[in-house]
């Protein structure tokens, strides 16, 4: 195995992730992929679409020349219309034509896997010409599979994998945004401390402080009377961050201590995917 071990977790979650997406939809009927999903505007054939075209361009594939429809009310900026490419050119596909091309496009990335010999910190083509580093782009990668997986498991009911090694991949690519949420977005206090309890599957305690000059910091140590705190399972967690339900929808699975006003404002500002 020549593929570096920073790089290594990375590629095992997404292994697990895309197999047990393979493992979900090989059995579908024709009807069960126009199921509704819980990403905005997508059904079960859409989720696996993008799935397999995150693929095609991480395996360096040219783009699909492709015109959107003008009717995808669910498309409103830049970066939705250039995911959307690679799921609309797919919207007419067959069951079968869907399958087989997932489990190519999986044999594949495996064998690119096998060979990357790259540094973690070699530069590699983003979304929309952006340029980010190897060990970035995997890891946004196996947090995304792992997103829709879920996705998939909501809309056919066969929930699991909420502790899988991609789950761990979402903690910390999610726990990385609450600092932005927090003091940014947020506008928390100077000087103070934010307590996020999360239990379920995945269990953390994480406290953000909000320095003099408001930036905020992610610390595992927790604060003694915080200015805030929210606890939530870990389902709801990520549900929230990833957009896939409204707060009302989820309200009786989060419990909010101290400013009102303060817990409100994080969690209007919760979500941290496009």
């Amino acid at each position: 195995m020549s593929l570096h071990p920073t790089l290594q977790p990375y590629a095992d979650a997404w292994t697990h992730s895309i197999e047990a997406i393979s493992e979900l939809v090989t059995p579908l009927v024709e009807g069960e992929w126009n199921r509704r999903t819980p990403c905005p505007g997508w059904s079960v054939r859409d989720v696996v679409s993008h799935v397999i075209g995150l693929d095609c361009e991480m395996l360096g594939d040219p783009r699909p020349i492709h015109t959107l429809p003008r009717d995808l009310f669910h498309v409103t900026n830049d970066h939705q219309r250039y995911m959307e490419m690679q799921v609309d050119v797919r919207r007419h596909h067959t069951a079968p034509e869907m399958t087989s091309e997932l489990e190519y496009v999986i044999i594949r990335r495996n064998r690119q896997l096998r060979n990357e010999s790259r540094d973690p910190g070699t530069k590699v083509r983003g979304p929309l010409g952006t340029e980010l580093t190897l060990a970035d782009a995997m890891r946004q990668h196996a947090f995304d599979v792992w997103v829709h997986e879920q996705d998939l498991r909501t809309a056919l009911g066969r929930p699991g994998n909420l502790d899988s090694p991609g789950a761990h991949i979402a903690r910390d690519v999610l726990l990385a945004a609450l600092p932005d949420i927090v003091a940014v977005k947020a506008d928390a206090p100077r000087s103070s401390a934010i307590v996020f309890d999360v239990h379920g599957p995945i269990e953390f305690l994480r406290t953000i402080r909000v320095d003099i000059q408001g930036r905020g910091t992610l610390e595992t140590a927790p604060a003694l009377g915080p200015a805030a705190a929210l606890s939530l399972d870990w389902e709801a967690y990520v549900r929230l961050a990833c957009g896939r339900v409204s707060l009302e929808a989820v309200a009786d699975r989060v419990k909010a201590e101290g400013d009102p006003e303060l817990t409100s404002a994080i969690l209007r500002n919760f979500t941290v995917t496009r």
